[in-house]
C-alpha cells in the first residue's frame, strides 16, 4: 500500500526500516492493512489518551532514529512541509532541533524557546520514555508556531528503542518577539560590574583580559548561568546566590529558573504535582515554604457523604486529587470489600461509593498503593480464609471500574500488618508483616506492574532490619526508602521500635543501613517508638512521622521531621498551629497535591471515628499579596 500525501524517506534508507516507517506511520494517522484481529484486552488497560492519533487534527509527523547520534530525522509527512516551510530534503538527517532557530542559519535557539522543556524533552529522549507538552517552533521564515508535540518511543521486540515518532500539532503563536523574557539580560563582555553588582558600559572595544578583577562566573551568558548552573542547585541554595549581585537576583526571579530548580531538585513527577498550586503562589514562594515550612497549619475539612458501614482497619492512598478507600473490618471482624471516593477537585467534596463490575475478596489489615495517576493497588490482608497475598488493579479512570487480579509468578507469603509504597510510579514494594501463625517477617519484594508480565522478586539482602509489622515505609530520592517504627522482633520479645532504616532499590546490590539520627538543636527530640504510625514524603523529600500506638505518657499528635538524605540526620518537632486530630492511632494519611496531607479515620480510646478529615496544609492556600519572596 502506498503512503499517499507524505514526504519521501531518505534515499538509501533499507527495507526494514523503510517498512517499519510505513507501518509507524500508518498506525499514527489512522491508516492500516485489512482487518485488523482484535487484540484480546490486556489485564492492566491502557489509559483512554494511549493512542498515536490527535482526531480530525492533521498532524505533522516526523520519525527519527534512535540507534543512531543525536536522532537523525529518516521521514516526514506533508503536513510537516507544508505547517514548517522545510522540504523533506532539508531535515533528513538533521536533529528536529532547528524549528527552535528563527532564521535558518542560527546556530542557537530562540531566546523565548522555554529551556525547561528542552530539557525535559531531552530527558525523555535519553531515559526512553514518552513526552507531552508545548514548546514555541518557528517557519523556514521565521514566523513563530506552538508546536502540541507528542514524542513516543518505538522499542524492538528485545526492548530497545529503535525510533522515535513525533506527532506535532502545529497553531499560530500570538507573542512579541522583541520582548524580552529569557534571558533576563543580555550581558557583553566589554560591561563590568561595580561592588553593588550594578552594570556599566565601558567606552570603546575593551579585551575582557583587562578586567581579570571581573568574577570569571559573570562573564557566562545567562542561558549557561540559568540552565548549566542555578537549576543545578536546591532552591535554598538559590536563594542564597541570590544576593550576589542584581544579575544573579535578577536571574533567580526568573519562574523558568525557578521551576527548573524545583524539577531538578525534586524530579518531574513532583513539580507536575505542584503545577496547579504555583498558580496561586509561584514556584519562588511555593518552594520557600516547603523548604522553611513557615506557613504549614492544621484545619479540619468537612465532606460531604459518609464512608457507611463503619469500619476499622481500612486502607486509603490518593489518586491525584482524589482520597480513595477500599475494605476494612466491619461489625463482628467483618471483612470488607467496598470502594469510596472522595473528589477534593469538586465545587462541594463527598464520598461516593465507585460502582465496580467486581471487587477483590473481602479484608482488612492490607495496603492501598496509586500507579500511574489512576491505578489502585490492593495487596494482602485478612479476609474471610485466612491471610491472602493476592494483587488486584482497578483503574480509576476506567469507563467501567473493574478490579483484575494481576498474576506474578511466585508471590510473597500470605500476610497483614505489612507495609508498603510504590517507586517511580511503577513498582509496588510490599516489606515486612505477620504470618497465619504470628510470625513477624523482614522481607522485602518488588513487583513492576507496567510490565506485560509482572513478576515478583524479591530484594536480595546480606543484611536485614530485625523482622516487624506495623510499621512504614516512605518513597525519597526517587527510589531510596525509609523504613520507621512497628512492633519489631527483640531476641524473644517483640517491642515497639523508634529505629529508621535506608535502602535503594535501584543499587545492583541494595543495601540496608541504619540511620544514627542526632537531635536537632531547634525542637530537637527523637521520636518515641511506635507502630501502626504514618509517614508522609514532603516534596523537597523530607519525611513527617505522626501518630501511631505509643507506650507512655507521650503524645502522639506530636509531628516529627526528618531528611534521610542529610549525611548526618537529624529529628525535629514541628509546632504546627491550628486545629489537629484529637486521635492519631489506626488513622490513614494520604498526600494530596503535593502540598496537603489528609487524615483520616482513627482511635481515640474509646470508638473508632471514620468520617472526619483533618488537614495539614504545608502551603498557603490564600492569593499572596506579593508574588515575589
Amino acid at each position: 500500500m502506498a503512503m499517499e500525501g507524505v514526504g519521501e524517506p531518505a534515499k538509501g534508507l533499507a527495507g526494514k526500516k523503510r517498512k517499519f516507517v510505513k507501518e509507524t506511520v500508518d498506525a499514527a494517522e489512522g491508516g492500516g492493512g485489512g482487518e485488523a484481529e482484535e487484540e484480546e484486552e490486556s489485564e492492566l488497560p491502557l489509559r483512554p489518551y494511549e493512542s498515536f492519533n490527535y482526531p480530525l487534527i492533521p498532524s505533522a509527523i516526523v520519525v527519527s532514529d534512535a540507534l543512531e547520534p543525536d536522532f537523525p530525522i529518516i521521514y516526514v509527512n506533508t503536513m510537516f512541509e507544508l505547517f514548517t516551510g522545510y522540504r523533506a530534503n532539508e531535515v533528513l538527517g538533521r536533529n528536529c532541533r532547528f524549528l527552535q532557530y528563527r532564521d535558518p542559519h542560527a546556530q542557537r535557539r530562540h531566546p523565548l524557546v522555554d529551556p525547561v522543556i528542552v530539557s525535559e524533552i531531552r530527558r525523555c529522549l535519553e531515559a526512553g520514555v514518552e513526552f507531552q507538552g508545548e514548546l514555541l517552533n518557528f517557519r523556514k521564515d521565521g514566523t513563530p508556531l506552538v508546536n502540541r508535540l507528542r514524542l513516543s518511543p518505538i522499542r524492538a521486540d528485545g526492548g530497545t528503542v529503535t525510533h522515535v515518532i513525533g506527532i506535532q500539532i502545529f497553531s499560530e503563536a500570538k507573542i512579541d518577539l522583541n520582548r524580552v523574557s529569557y534571558p533576563v539580560f543580555k550581558e557583553k563582555c566589554q560591561q563590568q560590574s561595580d561592588i553593588s553588582g550594578k552594570y556599566s558600559p565601558v567606552s570603546g572595544l575593551v579585551s575582557c583580559t583587562q578586567h581579570q578583577d571581573t568574577c570569571g562566573i559573570l562573564q557566562l551568558s545567562d542561558e549557561v548561568l540559568a540552565h548549566n548552573i542555578l537549576s543545578r542547585l536546591t532552591p535554598r541554595d538559590v536563594a542564597s546566590v541570590g544576593s550576589v549581585c542584581r544579575r544573579i537576583r535578577q536571574l533567580t526571579k526568573n519562574e523558568h529558573v525557578r521551576k527548573m530548580v524545583c524539577q531538578n531538585t525534586w524530579g518531574r513527577e513532583v513539580t507536575g504535582t505542584l503545577e496547579q498550586m504555583t498558580r496561586k503562589l509561584g514556584w519562588g514562594r511555593l518552594a520557600r515554604e516547603l523548604t522553611t515550612l513557615e506557613a504549614v497549619s492544621w484545619r479540619k475539612l468537612t465532606v460531604g457523604g459518609a464512608v457507611e458501614p463503619s469500619r476499622c482497619n481500612f486502607s486509603a492512598c490518593a489518586a491525584g486529587n482524589r482520597l480513595v478507600l477500599f475494605g476494612g473490618e466491619g461489625v463482628n471482624m467483618q471483612p470488607m470489600d467496598d470502594t469510596f471516593v472522595l473528589n477534593l477537585d469538586a465545587e462541594h467534596p463527598e464520598w461516593r461509593r465507585v460502582s465496580v463490575k467486581s471487587s477483590p475478596p473481602g479484608r482488612w489489615g492490607h495496603t492501598l498503593s496509586c500507579l500511574n495517576g489512576s491505578w489502585m493497588v490492593v495487596f494482602g490482608g485478612c479476609g474471610r480464609q485466612g491471610l491472602l497475598n493476592d494483587v488486584f488493579v482497578l483503574d480509576l479512570d476506567a469507563k467501567q471500574p473493574t478490579w483484575k487480579e494481576v498474576s506474578g509468578g511466585t508471590p510473597p507469603l500470605p500476610r497483614s500488618w505489612h507495609s508498603s509504597c510504590t517507586v517511580e510510579g511503577s513498582t509496588l514494594v510490599v516489606s515486612g508483616g505477620c504470618t497465619e501463625a504470628g510470625v513477624l517477617l523482614s522481607d522485602m519484594y518488588l513487583l513492576d506492574l507496567m510490565k506485560d508480565k509482572p513478576v515478583w522478586r524479591e530484594v536480595p539482602t546480606s543484611w536485614a532490619p530485625p523482622s516487624r509489622l506495623g510499621h512504614s515505609l516512605s518513597v525519597y530520592g526517587r527510589t531510596k526508602i525509609l523504613m520507621f517504627g512497628g512492633l519489631a522482633k527483640s531476641g524473644h520479645l517483640q517491642l515497639r521500635s523508634g529505629e529508621a532504616y535506608t535502602i535503594d532499590v535501584e543499587d545492583e546490590k541494595p543495601k540496608w543501613r541504619q540511620i544514627e539520627c542526632s537531635v536537632g538543636s531547634q525542637n530537637g527530640v527523637a521520636p518515641p517508638p511506635r507502630l501502626d504510625h504514618v509517614a508522609v514524603t514532603m516534596p523537597c523529600g523530607r519525611i513527617i512521622i505522626f501518630g501511631g500506638s505509643i507506650a507512655g505518657l507521650h503524645s502522639p499528635s506530636q509531628l516529627f521531621l526528618i531528611d534521610p538524605s542529610e549525611e548526618k540526620p537529624s529529628w525535629r518537632i514541628l509546632n504546627v498551629p491550628g486545629q489537629p486530630p484529637k486521635f492519631a492511632w489506626g488513622h490513614s494519611t494520604c498526600v494530596v497535591g503535593g502540598t496537603r496531607v489528609l487524615v483520616l479515620g482513627g482511635h481515640t480510646g474509646e470508638e473508632w471515628i471514620l468520617n472526619e478529615l483533618h488537614e495539614l496544609c504545608l502551603a498557603s492556600r490564600q492569593e499572596p499579596q506579593d508574588p515575589d519572596p
